[in-house]
């Protein structure tokens, strides 16, 4: 079977959801799948260098392929007129498409090219369908829909959905759909070899945010939920790890906050994360926590769990009834007060928070392993095939 992944970037700058590509197509290489994935060098849309690697060449790495093209001419749409040309004169050479995004120049041209084609493919949304997300350029994103997605919706073999919750909400724009539910995998951390060192106190409990400085993580519930368990003499270190190149003016806001805030003293703020780094705030977490208004997946939050760390999550976090059937963490709404609640309540029992970090690891490790993931995947698109 010859299978071609589509995706507008798979830069760091847009987080784990573009970035699942990368751990889905080894996994589907190691279980015989012949696989290629199209991109483009698109590295943010505020001066960041596009990413330094060769174009318009099929570059073998982990048992599949991957082919860059230049991002171009509009750049912070990351759209490529080079990968629409490829993908015209070789969708016939495959098996079945997998586009990942919508409302997304680039995926949105490509599913029309797999119809034209005859190549059956199947969408993933990345949480572009969430209601919530729909409200972002409101006007926009309709008339977007009515001329373009809905054709692409209601050509495609199946719609992927990460949780059962994101498929629940997700909007179809009165089109009828096929709809798949398989979440999205995570990689077992590495320890770290050489721990960097932390400003972080010995012997006090560390409470871990990891994920992209945006508006819909809900750090404005989470930073006053943090100076109340301080008023209230919890003893914690916050690390905030992260940072969101595409809006650097709210990132500022959110560091400005905590800096003149009872919490500076209390925090560390690393900036993005990875590598050692990254596995050791992972290694170091007691807690972790997201506070999110939508997250169609939470990918932060599954890797925190493969970790071993309990999780403090919303309601709005969809794979939130996976973590509270598994008792693999704390969820409430969003609200302040529940916020404090639950970290005071995770804080105060570490016995209860090392069960419910163990919990966490095996739910992880049995549901978010790529190998199973990729095994569901295939049956898929054998079923689509057929």
């Amino acid at each position: 079977m010859k299978v071609l992944h589509i995706v507008p970037s798979i830069s760091l700058i847009y987080g784990g959801p573009s970035q699942m590509v990368l751990g889905l197509a080894p996994a589907l290489a190691k279980e015989g799948v012949e696989v290629t994935v199209i991109t483009t060098d698109s590295n943010g849309d505020t001066g960041q260098k596009p990413l330094d690697v060769p174009l318009n060449a099929a570059i073998k790495q982990d048992g599949y392929e991957i082919i860059y093209f230049r991002c171009a001419p509009f750049r912070r749409y990351k759209f490529s007129l080079d990968l629409l040309k490829w993908l015209k004169r070789h969708a016939r050479d495959y098996d079945i498409a997998h586009i990942h995004a919508l409302f997304s120049p680039v995926s949105s041209a490509a599913a029309t090219i797999c119809r034209q084609q005859k190549l059956p493919y199947i969408l993933r949304p990345l949480g572009t369908l969430d209601p919530s997300d729909l409200r972002k350029k409101k006007l926009l994103k309709q008339i977007y829909a009515a001329i373009i997605e809905r054709q692409n919706l209601a050509g495609a073999a199946a719609i992927h959905f990460t949780s059962h919750q994101e498929a629940k909400i997700s909007a179809r724009f009165g089109v009828a759909t096929q709809d798949l539910v398989i979440p999205l995998g995570v990689v077992s951390p590495k320890l770290a070899t050489h721990q960097q060192k932390l400003e972080i106190p010995q012997d006090v409990p560390v409470i871990l945010f990891m994920s992209r400085i945006d508006p819909k993580k809900g750090l404005n519930l989470l930073i006053p939920a943090l100076e109340k368990l301080l008023a209230v003499g919890c003893n914690f270190h916050f690390v905030l790890a992260g940072t969101n190149p595409q809006d650097p003016d709210y990132e500022q806001s959110i560091i400005s906050q905590i800096q003149n805030s009872p919490l500076r003293s209390h925090t560390t703020i690393t900036g993005f994360v990875t590598g050692e780094l990254k596995a050791t705030l992972l290694q170091a977490a007691d807690v972790f926590v997201l506070p999110s208004y939508y997250e169609n997946f939470g990918i932060a939050v599954a890797e925190a769990m493969v970790a071993g760390i309990p999780v403090v999550i919303s309601d709005q976090v969809h794979i939130c009834h996976q973590v509270s059937e598994s008792e693999s963490g704390w969820v409430g709404e969003l609200d302040v007060q529940v916020i404090v609640n639950l970290l005071q309540t995770a804080l105060q029992n570490p016995a209860e928070c090392q069960r419910r970090g163990l919990n966490a690891q095996q739910y992880a490790l049995q549901h978010y392993s790529w190998d199973a993931i990729a095994r569901q995947m295939i049956s898929t698109y054998q079923q689509i095939l057929r």
